[in-house]
């Protein structure tokens, strides 16, 4: 029966991919105490288990380069288009101080990696596998695999290039587990090993800056802004116009006027009478302050009934990038707004009083629609999401990648070059930083570009697992894996410790806002996620947005170097 079931899957390659794909998104969902696999690890365990199984019964399972290295481009371009805006930010104030701690975890990583396989005289393959899984950077088995691919090394007489896939399939599996768990306990536990109240020193943060704690609600019953409607009651307007009344009260803002239940529209020229229903926008405390001024408060669904605007907004004006909070609110049109959100490099960070804006930042708001437009204005550029793919730019994206990737130039005593992998990355990152800039071409909704990330990678590491199935009984040794696996464990341990010296005694960055850049150097959001929860804090995500875009690119370009300096 089971070899009947092998040979089907060997003849029928769609059903025996999506079948892995399929397993691996399930396994990765199951977890033992809050830690899982994910479903990138679990590929190659499925894809790996699979072909082992069916190598039993005779039958060879296996999958075309030619699918493998499709999805792997279209997931490095993925890539890039996520990280282009944040190396924008990177570039100047504290981004350039997050931009080290990336730089020296990912170069300290690389450096434990290729010594130590030269030193232990590992095989072919493990320094990209290794490499891969103990900074948990998967992206990285495609770059490794591109340096034997395209010729930057030399294999040893007997061993194949699939002898080598099979070994950076092999490495990735054995260090992954370690590199996961080791990078969460350790960004957890460091302020606690160097006696430090991490939860102090975030709550000091809160206190300082305004930011929300951790455990604060979701929903509040508390908006600076508000909408309320009034009775004129008071004789001593009656005659007068809005335009009166705005100037000697501008902490309101006009939005609409109900005369015999009719509306009539923001007209400030419009005279006054008895029983108009006025709505009026502004602060809550505004609005509170002068109660009885007009007459008393109303509940006029016809005066408040007003079509209410939700966008995005790409921060491009540099002239509000140095404006704190609290300034954005003295703005024409801001208290009748409400700011939601505002994501940095794809991720959420949190509010604060004292929060400042870069460049190409995205900031959701809801309220009037004047008010939105005029926000709008003055932060930069109103976004209105898009469902569709603008493929003629993903298309000429790609082409320039591959382009990029067709640049070599001699080092290390032969030709090298970012390989077609690398080049979709540089693509993906000038495609990005254009249309965050022009937004008149190139839209690729983030759901689309989550497609191309997350299918593409688990697609080809479940090719990779596949294809390397059929040989890693073959090369498996116990003390082969034990050398992989404490390699793996020095890489994955001594880079955050070191990041975390770095940041505390030369930065001097706050220990909580640290934890978020220690797991941001290492291109890793559940050691961030997990940091805020030990400490209950939001603290953490602050530190971490720019070094996972700046670790994310180079861990991943660093799959190939690991193979050529390890040579």
């Amino acid at each position: 029966m089971l070899q009947e079931f092998f040979h089907f899957l060997a003849t029928n390659p769609f059903i025996l991919l999506f079948l892995t794909v399929g397993l691996a998104v399930w396994l990765g969902r199951q977890s033992v105490a809050g830690y899982g696999l994910g479903m990138v690890a679990s590929a190659i365990i499925v894809g790996s288990g699979l072909s082992v199984w069916a190598s039993v019964y005779g039958e060879k399972l296996a999958l075309d380069n030619f699918t493998k290295s499709l999805f792997y481009y279209l997931f490095m371009y993925g890539v890039g288009l996520r990280v282009g805006p944040s190396f924008v930010n990177s570039l100047g104030g504290d981004g350039i101080k997050f931009t080290a701690l990336a730089i020296v975890s990912c170069l300290c990583g690389l450096t434990i990696v290729v010594l130590g396989v030269r030193f232990l005289e590992l095989p072919p393959g493990t320094a990209g596998g290794i490499l891969a899984g103990s900074q948990t950077m998967s992206a990285a088995i495609g770059s490794a695999e591109q340096a034997v691919t395209s010729g930057a090394i030399t294999l040893p007489a007997g061993t194949s290039a699939g002898d080598v896939s099979a070994m950076i399939a092999l490495s990735y599996g054995i260090t992954y587990l370690w590199g996961t768990v080791g990078i969460i306990l350790i960004t957890k536990y460091l302020p606690t090993w160097w006696g430090i109240d991490a939860r102090a020193a975030a709550r000091d943060y809160e206190k300082e800056h305004g930011v929300a704690s951790g455990d604060a609600p979701a929903l509040s019953g508390w908006t600076m802004g508000s909408l309320r409607a009034y009775r004129l009651e008071n004789p001593g307007w009656v005659g007068r116009t809005m335009a009166d009344m705005l100037r000697e009260n501008p902490e309101y803002r006009f939005v609409n006027i109900v005369r015999d239940g009719t509306a009539l529209g923001a007209r400030e020229d419009l005279p006054l009478a008895l029983g108009d229903v006025i709505a009026l926008g502004g602060t809550l405390t505004g609005l509170t302050d002068k109660m009885g001024l007009i007459g008393p408060e109303v509940a006029d669904r016809t005066a408040l009934d007003l079509p209410l605007d939700r966008a995005e907004i790409l921060v491009t004006n540099r002239d509000t990038l140095k404006k704190t909070r609290e300034e954005w609110r003295a703005l024409p049109g801001a208290n009748e707004i409400q700011v939601l959100a505002i994501e940095r490099s794809g991720v959420p960070i949190p509010l604060g009083t004292n929060t400042t804006l870069q460049r190409l930042d995205v900031v959701t708001i809801v309220g009037l629609k004047s008010a939105v437009e005029k926000i709008g204005e003055a932060f930069g550029r109103v976004i209105r999401p898009s469902t569709g793919t603008d493929l003629l730019t993903l298309s000429l994206g790609m082409i320039l990648g591959f382009l990029i990737g067709a640049i070599e130039f001699p080092a290390f005593g032969s030709n090298i070059g970012l390989g077609n992998a690398g080049g979709l990355l540089v693509s993906g990152v000038i495609v990005s930083s254009l249309t965050s800039r022009l937004r008149f071409f190139g839209n690729t909704p983030a759901a689309a570009r989550n497609i191309l990330e997350d299918l593409g990678l688990v697609v080809f590491v479940a090719i990779v697992g596949i294809n390397a199935g059929n040989s890693l009984l073959a090369q498996l040794t116990g003390m082969l894996a034990l050398k992989i696996f404490v390699l793996g464990f020095i890489a994955c341990s001594l880079p955050p410790i070191l990041v975390w010296v770095l940041g505390l005694y030369v930065f001097k960055f706050n220990p909580a806002v640290l934890m978020g850049g220690v797991a941001g150097a290492r291109s890793h959001s559940g050691p961030c996620r997990e940091a805020a929860v030990e400490i209950g804090s939001n603290v953490p995500w602050i530190g971490f947005p720019v070094a996972y875009a700046v670790s994310g690119v180079l861990l991943t370009v660093f799959g190939y170097f690991a193979m050529v300096l390890a040579n």
